[in-house]
């Protein structure tokens, strides 16, 4: 095939690519947000204007490399159809090059869901297992911190609960960084751990679980709507543990989405209403993730989460006893070092799950 053939060929696959990702969708949103933030009254409404700038990055990111790949096409194309024999070579090692770039550009639309360039709330809770699935929830907090300090995210603990003896019973973290949910989403889960229990006397063999809900921060009311009518919202009085940072008056909050039954409660803060904002952005993202699991536009139609069926979603397991392994059991990707993955080396992970969802595989 021809230089000037495999050129055209790149050109049609982009055009194709562009109506998949709904490229002039996001072209004519970027320009309209490039227009409002030039206004002159733009930053009477800090807060809105914020929000749009925000927005406005975002868009500006996924739009540019496209753009900018685009350009390099048709300048190819031109240069190819002046049919000057003495630029062969060098249209050979530009097309390499423009070639490369649309093939990473694809790779990253591994993360172009709908929620996937959003911040993570990750929740982390003990299952079967006893004070050793506490101690195993505890050890999963430890391994995405670490992943999300090595590459650079930011990490904010939302909310905590402490196991018994040791470890936690839950957990839910923030985790902000670019594609944080797009990376992250595959992590969604039950967990298994096989070890000798380091509490019991026997020192037996011992299988704990512990699942990992994984959702889009969804801060934006607009984007989920929720109904009032449909939420019931309790107040309690927050507690700690031994009668220390225990509030004195009702600054807990709990909301029941009557609809779903989705339950949330929130009681780190001080505030009533910090903890209401909380509770609610925690819900929306509960309510987004759920969305995306049940294929709906709306959320009018929602049913509740079948909490058995996840607890029998096991989607890795990590043995430390009698060998060592981690394996993920839909992607078949494996390692012996799980001292390494316990310590936050999850990136063979992550990107064998993208290539598992981008060949066409379910989850």
């Amino acid at each position: 095939m021809d230089i000037e053939q495999q050129i055209n060929d790149l050109k049609k696959e982009l055009a194709s690519t562009f109506k998949h990702i709904g490229f002039e969708e996001l072209k004519s949103e970027h320009s309209e947000l490039l227009a409002r933030s030039q206004t002159s009254n733009f930053w009477q409404d800090n807060q809105a204007a914020q929000t749009t700038m925000q927005r406005l990055a975002k868009v500006t990111t996924q739009v540019e490399p496209w753009q900018k790949l685009s350009d390099q096409i048709d300048d190819l194309q031109e240069l190819a159809a002046m049919g000057d024999k003495s630029l062969h070579q060098d249209l050979e090692k530009q097309y390499a090059k423009v070639r490369e770039s649309f093939d990473n550009l694809q790779q990253g639309l591994v993360h172009s869901g709908p929620y996937d360039n959003y911040n993570v709330l990750l929740g982390i809770y003990a299952g079967a297992g006893g004070t050793d699935a506490q101690d195993w929830a505890q050890m999963l907090l430890r391994m995405y911190v670490r992943w999300a300090e090595k590459v650079g995210y930011q990490v904010h603990v939302v909310e905590e609960s402490a196991g018994d003896e040791a470890g936690i019973k839950s957990a839910t973290l923030e985790i902000a960084g670019d594609q944080a949910y797009g990376k992250l989403k595959g992590e969604h889960g039950v967990h298994r751990l096989v070890r000798l229990s380091p509490f019991n006397a026997n020192n037996l063999r011992q299988t704990s679980f512990a699942k990992l809900e994984v959702l889009p921060k969804v801060d934006q009311p607009d984007t989920v709507p929720i109904d009032e009518k449909e939420l019931k919202i309790d107040v309690f009085r927050a507690g700690g543990h031994g009668g220390q940072s225990v509030n004195t008056t009702d600054s807990a909050v709990r909301i029941t989405h009557l609809p779903t039954g989705i339950v949330v409660s929130i009681q780190n803060e001080r505030s009533q209403l910090q903890n209401k904002e909380t509770a609610m952005t925690l819900l929306r993202s509960k309510l987004a993730q759920l969305q995306l699991e049940q294929h709906l536009e709306t959320i009018a139609g929602l049913k509740g989460p079948n909490q058995s069926a996840e607890w029998g979603n096991q989607i890795r397991s990590y043995v430390l006893h009698p060998y060592k392994q981690v394996k993920d059991l839909r992607t078949r990707h494996e390692t012996s070092n799980a001292e390494a993955v316990l310590d936050g080396d999850l990136d063979p992970f992550l990107e064998s799950y993208g290539k598992y969802i981008a060949s066409g595989a379910k989850s």
